[in-house]
């Protein structure tokens, strides 16, 4: 699907504040940038009360690079200012994947 195992997935959990004007548009450009950082592999995402956002990232140090990248901070200082009201931050390593069927 992605790449060669073993690589990283990233696990965002959000929940949004009531108001959160700009959020939408914030997250489609952190998206598109993060399309630029070396190291990404991929992004999934699913928003209903609960957000759920998945990056992939070939290394550890590619994570710790997109985290520190200066966009990004600015964006992560407004979600915790403006945006959200919960969030959960897990990395993992994938050692395994398979799949079945077509994605749509």
């Amino acid at each position: 699907m992605l790449a060669q195992t073993p690589y990283y997935a990233v696990i965002f959990t959000s929940l949004l504040q009531d108001e959160s004007k700009g959020y939408a548009e914030m997250a489609e450009q952190m998206e598109a940038l993060a399309k630029t950082q070396d190291g990404y592999l991929g992004f999934e995402s699913s928003r209903n009360e609960l957000g759920i956002s998945i990056s992939y990232w070939v290394s550890l140090e590619s994570i710790r690079h997109w985290k520190e990248q200066t966009d990004h901070l600015f964006a992560q200082q407004l979600g915790r200012s403006s945006w959200y009201r919960y969030y959960n931050v897990r990395i993992c390593k994938v050692e395994r994947e398979y799949e079945f069927g077509e994605k749509e």
